[in-house]
């Protein structure tokens, strides 16, 4: 029995080092393993997370892309984020970063600075958006050109600290969003609640606006401002009429 024993240990002993081996092995094929092999191994989720220093491909053919870095003909990525790839072109997109928006987005925003015929609104971007005099609806929906008096009368419209939402129409050229309401669903927002969210959490859809069955209107704002309220029905007479 001793001796059975014995030689069962020897062989365990003997095999060790070929574990070893074969385990180091695993890790040095690991590293030259290409995205495109990563993205097609079987794994619990479709994500493919990576923290800053990582190594995201060692394959010389993909391209450097936003949240990556090239050192020794690696791509390591720079920001903690989700890698995705469009064609060769290979970016990290991170998990949190201040919103970037695109035109045509539905945003909600807060006032925050009133300057000639124009308004700076708060998007949660890199920057404040404008929201030029010409571009809102003025109240009870008058068609007409802006005068002297519209430009007096900006306070009663938007004043610092309300909340508005809008659609982003055009981008600057120094990257500001220039926004816009002249739709009956954009304008003022009253009597609710502001959510703030990660703008990432909020995707892309045809309606950004929807009523619950409860009688709750929900603004998702694409930039991460949700806009929570009770349900009012909106006529072309209500847009951005002064307080009172």
């Amino acid at each position: 029995m001793v001796t059975k024993i014995e030689t069962f240990s020897n062989s365990m002993v003997s095999k060790k080092p070929n574990i070893i081996n074969h385990l180091a092995q695993i890790d040095d094929n690991d590293d030259d393993m290409d995205l495109d092999e990563f993205l097609s191994m079987p794994k619990k989720s479709d994500l493919h997370i990576v923290t800053p220093g990582e190594v995201v491909t060692a394959d010389t053919a993909f391209m450097r892309g936003h949240g990556t870095y090239s050192l020794d003909s690696k791509l390591f990525a720079s920001v903690n984020g989700v890698v995705e790839r469009v064609n060769k072109l290979v970016v990290v997109r991170p998990v949190r970063s201040r919103y970037v928006g695109e035109i045509g987005d539905v945003v909600v925003g807060r006032v925050t600075e009133l300057t000639q015929k124009r308004w700076k609104v708060d998007i949660n971007g890199r920057n404040d958006a404008i929201l030029m005099l010409s571009s809102i609806n003025l109240p009870g929906g008058v068609q007409r050109r802006r005068s002297e008096s519209d430009e007096l009368q900006m306070r009663d419209y938007f004043q610092e600290g309300h909340l508005l939402s809008a659609e982003i129409q055009q981008f600057f050229g120094d990257g500001v969003a220039s926004l816009h309401t002249r739709n009956v669903k954009y304008g003022k927002l009253r009597n609710g609640s502001l959510v703030v969210v990660p703008s990432t959490l909020i995707k892309r859809s045809k309606s950004h606006f929807a009523t619950l069955s409860c009688g709750i209107d929900v603004v998702l704002g694409l930039n991460g401002y949700i806009w929570v309220s009770k349900h009012v029905e909106i006529t072309p007479e209500m847009a951005n009429q002064p307080e009172g």
